[in-house]
């Protein structure tokens, strides 16, 4: 036990220690590493020399293993009130993953290998990854991705000492709210990046590595209200759990996924079935293993608290329900089209109207159900009082949805109950605050609220602005496809564009053919776009460059696409509303976690300090 603590550190230290090599590498175009060589190019800039370093397989698994030790340094510096026998035991879990993935680098994933006669350059970095947005994603997911694995070890670590209690669930909460806070921001920059990069003008695609990360978020966002009942009230301890084994799991499951070939998306990293099968043994062991310890420790995890149908717990329960399912949906769409070739020998696509269909219902459920759960009182409560004190936030988000109804004449419903969910989980949010300030001196009470009631309020907030945002992109977003010529001019949802001229001019590394379209309303030019298409010669690769005017309540949208053989241009043109309302909603979300987590009764040693430190455990 009493190494631990110091092995974990240095652990840590010599992984970034090697990380840094690398980082160095790539920014100083070191040729004879075969990695920087098939990765990066002399001519790139700096920015993207140096995300070139998780821009591929065998750098991102180094950074996958650097935050593994970060989060298990982080557990030895920070979790000085931990027991010390539960300490050494999550530390040794925490390892025991950085172990087997660093078996996985040194034996099939090696970035260190050089060449006998370095090339005088590289072969470029994939053109699509040479952007802001695709430098940050990576650490962020990573960082959710890898994070879970803390409550994981934490989740083992209970099982192997015989004892789950209101402590632990203090101990897990604020690991698994800033992986799910990371989650989040990795999610949004992936979306934002394929929104205005990719040219399609989509912000979501179903695609098989975004499902990899959303399914995690999802159960991490249901162990996250379930580890709040273990710690009230100790109950749901068998749930809470399997749900922290299975946040792990799903994130392993994406992780092979990406790196396995299995499934073939425009993120994935590698296409080797040797590396496959190695991630696929390590999801085993550690997922399999931590069932079986599951199943083995069942009996210590005995449910003390008692609760009636109609309590903040049953809410509780409900919301983990429908997340779960919501991912076990996400689940089987992903892989069913793998199962349907192994087993029927049919080849399928599962693409966005299965997902939309099959996913929608259960999130417009938990958006109808989420503000009545969030003010209902522990162990027993009654649904017509938390209704009633809901009442004036139900009619005004009725009031709002049936306003949009009536002025958007004759189109779909999609719209207005968009506006009516996320206006009802908003109101909700703040009512329910607005009641934990008691009878007298509301305005001054409110203000003077733990941070973790108004990072509830603001995330819950975050979700319902996503909500609206999304269902208002959908029912109400115009698209144009023309050939246009230079001079000539076009009316696209309210909006005049005109095509004002198309020319070639040279970037860093890469040529541009650059389209000038002048954007105009009711004769007054609103602003002045530059659509691109990119070809970079090293590569060999063409990137298609989105211009977006963005706007609070909506984006203008223009693509240029391939010159015809009449003289004009493909020009592809989306008014797209409240399209930024997405990232704001997530950014919303990640700031009420933030808050949630800097409130000193969730943070670790905080908690851990009012626990106890001895205990039996079981035989």
């Amino acid at each position: 036990m009493a190494v631990a603590e110091p092995a974990a550190g240095i652990q840590f230290l010599l992984t970034a220690f090697a990380f840094a090599a690398l980082v160095w590498s790539f920014a100083t175009s070191d040729f004879s590493l075969r990695v920087v060589t098939l990765n990066s190019h002399s001519a790139k800039p700096m920015l993207y020399k140096i995300s070139g370093t998780w821009g591929n397989h065998e750098g991102s698994m180094l950074l996958w293993v650097l935050i593994v030790t970060l989060f298990g340094a982080m557990a030895a510096w920070f979790g000085g009130g931990l027991p010390p026998a539960l300490k050494a035991r999550v530390l040794a879990v925490q390892s025991a993953i950085a172990v087997a993935f660093f078996a996985f680098i040194l034996f099939t994933s090696n970035p260190f290998l050089r060449l006998a006669v370095p090339p005088f350059d590289g072969q470029d970095l994939n053109p699509l990854l040479q952007d802001p947005g695709l430098a940050f994603h990576p650490p962020f997911l990573y960082l959710g991705y890898v994070g879970l694995s803390m409550a994981f070890s934490f989740a083992v670590a209970a099982l192997i000492e015989g004892r789950v209690d209101a402590a632990w669930g203090r101990w897990v909460r604020p690991w698994t709210l800033a992986a799910w806070i990371f989650l989040t921001i990795g999610i949004a920059l992936g979306s934002w990046w394929a929104y205005y990069e990719l040219g399609w003008g989509g912000f979501w695609f179903w695609d098989p590595v975004e499902n990899a990360s959303f399914m995690p978020w999802l159960l991490a966002a249901a162990l996250l209200h379930s580890s709040i009942v273990v710690e009230k009230r100790e109950a749901l301890k068998s749930w809470t759990i399997l749900l922290a084994i299975l946040a792990f799991g799903f994130s392993l499951i994406g992780t092979f996924i990406v790196r396995s070939g299995l499934l073939t998306s425009v993120h994935a990293f590698a296409n080797d079935p040797e590396r496959g099968v190695f991630i696929l043994i390590i999801l085993g062991v550690f997922t399999g293993g931590a069932l079986t310890l599951f199943a083995a420790r069942a009996q210590v995890m005995e449910a003390k608290g008692v609760f009636s149908v109609v309590s903040r717990e049953s809410a509780l329960v409900l919301n983990n329900i429908l997340l779960a399912v919501g991912s076990f949906v996400v689940f089987f769409g992903t892989l069913w089209p793998i199962v349907a070739e192994m087993f029927f020998d049919r080849k399928l696509s599962v693409g966005a109207p299965f997902f939309n269909a099959a996913f929608t219902p259960f999130m417009v459920v938990l958006g109808l159900a989420l503000p009545i759960g969030a003010i209902l009182p522990w162990k027993r409560g009654k649904l017509a009082r938390a209704a009633y004190s809901l009442r004036f936030a139900f009619f005004l988000a009725l009031a709002l949805a049936m306003l949009v109804w009536a002025m958007q004449t004759g189109r779909s419903a999609l719209g207005p109950v968009g506006l009516f969910l996320g206006a009802w989980i908003t109101f909700g949010a703040f009512v329910d605050l607005w009641s934990r300030t008691g009878r007298t001196g509301k305005f001054a009470r409110v203000l003077r609220l733990p941070r973790a009631d108004w990072g509830k309020a603001v995330a819950h907030t975050g979700l319902g602005v996503t909500m609206f945002a999304i269902a208002g992109l959908m029912a109400w977003e115009v698209e144009d496809i023309r050939v246009t010529r230079i001079g000539e001019s076009f009316q696209v949802g309210g909006f005049t564009l005109t095509l004002d001229a198309v020319e070639r001019v040279p970037g860093p590394n890469y040529f541009s053919t650059m389209a000038t379209v002048r954007l105009e309303k009711d004769g007054r030019q609103v602003a002045l776009l530059h659509p691109e298409k990119r070809e970079y010669p090293v590569s060999r690769m063409p990137t298609t460059e989105a211009a977006i005017d963005y706007r609070f309540l909506r984006d203008v949208y223009v693509v240029i696409g391939d010159r015809q053989d009449d003289g004009g241009w493909t020009m592809r043109t989306y008014i797209k509303p409240f399209a930024n309302w997405i990232w704001a909603g997530s950014l919303l979300m990640a700031i009420g976690g933030l808050l949630s987590l800097s409130d000193r009764r969730f943070r670790v040693a905080a908690g851990a300090r009012k626990a106890p430190t001895g205990g039996v455990p079981a035989e």
